[in-house]
């Protein structure tokens, strides 16, 4: 898979987050509004409370998946790397890393997105095709970057 198409898959990993996070908060929002106030006391309160609080843990979602969006944005595909650095397709004796976001393994592919902050992107980083570097215990040689 080429870089462009790794980018890809991590702004539709993104756009998934993004959306779930707006769907949660509006059903959190919806709930809220929706509470009636009722004999119980503050059962109505509660309710509102326990609503505005989801919405709240998903609006901080949506800021994080935001903050990933703005990161990956910094990153272009195109630009060849020649270097373990962000936007890097890096093969290794441990496998195959894009250094973007923290998205996981990309569906389809074999590769790990990682961050750049990540602790195997940190271990790898600046290094060139031949080196390698202490990893967990485990020496893991860089055998192609693009």
């Amino acid at each position: 898979m080429t870089k462009p198409a790794l980018h890809a898959a991590c702004h539709a990993f993104i756009e998934q987050r993004i959306i779930a996070a707006r769907t949660a908060m509006q059903a959190a929002q919806e709930s809220s509004s929706s509470e009636t106030k009722s004999s119980a006391g503050d059962k109505y309160e509660t309710g509102r409370e326990m609503a505005n609080a989801e919405r709240d843990r998903n609006a901080a979602h949506m800021q994080q998946a935001q903050q990933l969006q703005a990161e990956l944005a910094r990153i272009s595909p195109e630009m060849p790397c020649d270097t373990v650095r962000p936007g890097a397709l890096v093969h290794t004796s441990m496998g195959r890393f894009y250094i973007s976001i923290s998205a996981g393994q990309l569906p389809g592919t074999d590769v790990f997105a990682v961050s750049p902050a990540a602790p195997v992107a940190v271990a790898l980083k600046g290094l060139r095709v031949g080196e390698a570097a202490v990893f967990n215990g485990k020496t893991v040689r860089v055998e192609a970057v693009e």
